[in-house]
């Protein structure tokens, strides 16, 4: 892929006077486990959350906010920034309870990762822990690229939107506008707008977890004969079906029919490549396995054992949530889903989200905005405590007066969680490569770090 994984990652990092340890594989500070009592582990948890709304946000002001709006930070660099700033809250700062808190998980081999606080593109926090690649001694941190699993959707909502914005689709477009071979139903009922927010009321299958890829082609063809094999199954419009796998494949068919580009093509160079990601692409398993910049997906096997997914495509995973998956086993993530991302560039994505980098302001604001409320926990998840809606391809909820959108994905040996907190400047990361990772319980701890809100471990489906 070209430009992609800017070189400094996979290597010994210092940050805010804490380093990898390359023997012990967990980096800590001298009082990093102070105070930390056990967490619950939430394994597969979406995202983050339960804090209640209406709260004030500490520290920060709600001018300029409005729903579904996106605004762009001061600065486009990720940089540390100054801690003299009275806006940055202490909770969030080297050494402050969040970073405590997540060194605490490390210590007990709960997380291994990087996290990334951001405010207005300065780097507030940025901690890695744990080791990207156990075989050749690299540790993890923010110039590691990982897997996003479902995290990565958003990427096909936004350049769906960019061919909306260039007049080359319609929201109201039906399936069958640009495609061909699915059901009649399907083809005619089903638009962009209800696959994007989740409402098309299709279910399909997926395909057979135990197979192994050997090329994109294969990967494309497979992916595509499942699409259009879906049925609906509910009428469009019927929400709660946002972890469809036809809602995300269907519409990068769809741009890959309009652009006549790949999907991975297409969002590398008009996404990724706008918005100076060069440290994220979708790479191949041949990258997977020899890059020292992207992270291994360490899986946990059914007698307790760890190992590497990508060397040992034979195993898979015991979860009941992902039963018989080996992440590696794909040559390349499947079109609309998921992508290789560090931490920085997912600052650099929400930062051009903000600025008109990626889309104009109507569209970005139709990116974020609201579309339905979600009144319910979804896929077990509890209920939320505060209001979430369903947006396209990602959850939007107000917490302490603000918007904050955001997306949680996981598969075996990858987690990841990234949230955006309108108006404000924030941006908050969470990349592990690990299974039993409590997500969504680290990303109630990053809102309560931010806002200043007391947190509860429940979450939203984003998952």
């Amino acid at each position: 892929m070209r430009g992609w994984l800017a070189a400094d990652g996979g290597r010994r990092q210092a940050r805010h006077g804490r380093f990898v340890d390359q023997e012990r594989t967990v980096i800590m500070d001298s009082d990093s486990v102070r105070g930390i009592g056990r967490r619950r582990l939430l394994g597969w948890g979406g995202l983050a959350a339960g804090v209640a709304a209406g709260a004030s946000v500490a520290g920060m002001s709600a001018a300029g906010a409005q729903p579904g709006r996106i605004e762009a930070a001061d600065d486009a660099s990720v940089s540390p920034g100054s801690f003299g700033d009275d806006s940055i809250p202490p909770g969030t700062r080297p050494g402050g309870a969040y970073d405590r808190y997540v060194a605490g998980l490390a210590a007990k081999g709960q997380f291994s990762g990087v996290v990334l606080l951001s405010h207005r593109g300065r780097t507030v926090l940025s901690s890695g822990y744990g080791m990207a690649d156990k075989e050749k001694r690299i540790g993890n941190g923010e110039g590691i690229a990982y897997n996003l699993s479902s995290a990565g959707k958003p990427f096909g909502a936004v350049a769906m939107l960019q061919l909306a914005q260039q007049g080359k689709v319609r929201l109201s477009d039906t399936v069958g506008t640009h495609l061909t071979g699915f059901a009649t139903d399907v083809a005619e009922q089903v638009t962009i707008h209800q696959l994007l927010s989740g409402s098309s009321g299709l279910s399909g299958p997926d395909v057979d977890p135990r197979r192994i890829f050997y090329s994109r082609e294969e990967v494309r063809d497979a992916w595509a004969r499942c699409a259009r094999q879906s049925k609906l199954t509910a009428p469009p419009g019927t929400t709660g079906g946002a972890h469809e796998a036809p809602n995300v494949a269907i519409p990068a068919m769809i741009i890959e029919a309009v652009t006549s580009m790949t999907y991975w093509d297409y969002v590398q160079e008009n996404v990724f490549g706008r918005c100076g990601m060069t440290g994220s692409a979708f790479c191949t398993r041949p990258q997977w396995l020899t890059d020292p910049r992207i992270a291994q997906p360490y899986m946990t096997l059914a007698d307790g054992s760890v190992v590497d997914a990508v060397r040992h495509l034979e195993d898979s995973s015991p979860n009941p949530e992902t039963p018989g998956v080996n992440p590696g086993r794909t040559f390349i993530d499947a079109p609309g889903n998921a992508g290789f991302v560090t931490a920085p560039d997912l600052v650099r994505f929400a930062r051009a989200l903000g600025d008109g980098t990626l889309l104009d302001r109507p569209y970005a604001d139709l990116f974020t905005g609201a579309k339905f409320p979600l009144t319910g926990g979804e896929n077990g998840q509890p209920a939320p405590d505060y209001p979430s809606f369903g947006a396209y391809d990602i959850p939007v909820n107000i917490i302490g007066g603000q918007w904050v959108a955001g997306r949680a994905g996981a598969d075996p040996g990858i987690a990841a969680y990234w949230h955006v907190y309108q108006g404000t400047g924030w941006v908050g990361v969470i990349l592990a490569n690990i299974d039993n990772v409590p997500l969504g319980e680290m990303g109630a701890q990053e809102v309560q770090a931010i806002t200043g809100q007391p947190a509860s471990g429940g979450g939203v489906g984003g998952g």
